[in-house]
């Protein structure tokens, strides 16, 4: 349903008592406050987060406890309304999901992380981390309590201290959900060799969801810490396998951390060289040559920019027949980001040696550089473009400007 449904736009009315009294929108989770009035959930939440936390917004009477009630008869009314309605296009809203209790969230964390010798099975804490990781996939209001209940810092300890394997994929798939932009946790987990090394062997466990979510925090970290990881020749090995042969329940998921996970491995001038030895040039080609989300090809073409800075990472992706017709193809295709990263590894792998010019301009490349010079995208962009262009002068074809009066070189890009 449309988060705004005027009447106009259904040809009905929607009754008042239905409407949230803040946003003046048909309430989808209408909770009553202490002062007997309702309002929808996320209203009187904005409401109360922007400092307004004393008053009803109706009343204004004081707020003595912000205990807020479902309203469980009113969201039954309106569901009803929806259904009687919808040959006028009103669809049902669906029945909302109650946000964890913080006790609850507190009993579970603590059952979690129950020690030996406190009579708490295994079996008993994985189920308190499959409750929790159920709360989290609920909302963000769920996964902001369970991370302010120092839910990632047990989390990470029964990770990286625990043997049963139940409790060690459970808690990394939870573990996933947050965040981790502190730079101090990501920090322990990159300096500390034997806990990259624990990761690095889920890189390559029996459970394909497990490898995807060792990749997606050895991501984070990487990220949250910019900082580097020993033991890279494993790694690289485990993630580029994600990239390789994505072959799970939610490949494109795979596809996705597998992209992230290579890029923030490749930000480090030194891992680049064992990228290239591991292969990625080859998996990086074929898998943009398949097909990607656009969020993950430009991260993928990113990552193919940053390779084509060393002499190996030029010859290992000028040797594959794809790379360079599939960068031309990319420039002006996909979004502004891609055409950049295309253009400046391109500009590098045609530095490199002339016959992948003569290449590129085969491909077509000259036309859709003086296309990218003329048109919106960055001035970076822009300026890789024209470089490109003056290298690759002298490998214009007569006939690339024949009877053309819409593309004069000189007027484009000044040599």
């Amino acid at each position: 349903m449309p988060r705004s449904l005027e009447p106009l736009d259904l040809g009905i009315q929607i009754p008042y008592h239905f409407r949230c009294p803040i946003s003046l929108e048909l309430m989808r989770d209408p909770v009553t406050v202490c002062t007997g009035q309702t309002y929808d959930r996320t209203s009187i939440e904005s409401w109360v987060s922007t400092g307004n936390n004393t008053t009803c917004p109706v009343t204004r009477a004081p707020l003595s406890d912000f205990t807020l009630i479902p309203n469980h008869t009113l969201r039954r009314l309106i569901q009803e309304w929806c259904v009687s309605n919808r040959s006028s296009g009103v669809e049902r809203i669906p029945t909302p999901k109650q946000p964890a209790d913080p006790t609850s969230v507190r009993a579970l964390l603590s059952q979690a992380s129950a020690t030996f010798g406190t009579h708490v099975s295994v079996r008993s804490r994985a189920a308190a981390l499959r409750r929790l990781r159920g709360f989290a996939r609920d909302s963000e209001k769920n996964r902001v309590l369970i991370a302010g209940s120092n839910g990632k810092e047990i989390l990470i300890r029964i990770l990286f201290s625990d043997e049963a394997p139940e409790l060690v994929s459970e808690s990394l798939a939870l573990l996933v959900t947050f965040p981790m932009k502190e730079s101090d946790q990501c920090v322990a987990i990159v300096s500390d060799p034997g806990r990259v090394e624990f990761l690095t062997r889920l890189l390559f466990d029996l459970s394909t969801e497990t490898r995807v979510n060792a990749a997606a925090l050895i991501e984070m970290v990487l990220t949250g810490s910019k900082g580097t990881v020993s033991n890279s020749e494993s790694i690289f090995e485990g993630v580029l396998d994600l990239l390789r042969d994505p072959i799970t329940s939610h490949p494109r998921r795979a596809l996705k951390i597998g992209t992230k996970a290579l890029f923030a491995l490749c930000l480090s001038k030194n891992t680049r060289q064992i990228a290239i030895s591991a292969g990625a040039p080859e998996i990086l080609i074929d898998r943009l040559a398949a097909g990607l989300d656009r969020c993950d090809a430009e991260r993928a073409l990113a990552t193919v920019e940053l390779l084509c800075r060393t002499p190996e990472g030029c010859a290992a992706f000028g040797e594959h027949a794809l790379t360079v017709p599939l960068l031309v193809k990319t420039i002006l295709r996909v979004s502004d980001r891609a055409t950049e990263y295309a253009a400046g590894a391109l500009l590098a792998i045609c530095t490199a040696e002339e016959r992948w010019r003569d290449e590129a301009v085969g491909a077509g490349v000259v036309v859709r550089l003086l296309l990218m010079v003329q048109s919106e995208c960055t001035e970076r962009a822009k300026r890789k473009a024209q470089k490109l262009l003056k290298l690759l002068r002298d490998s214009w074809p007569d006939y690339s400007f024949a009877n053309s009066d819409c593309f004069g070189c000189s007027e484009v890009v000044p040599f």
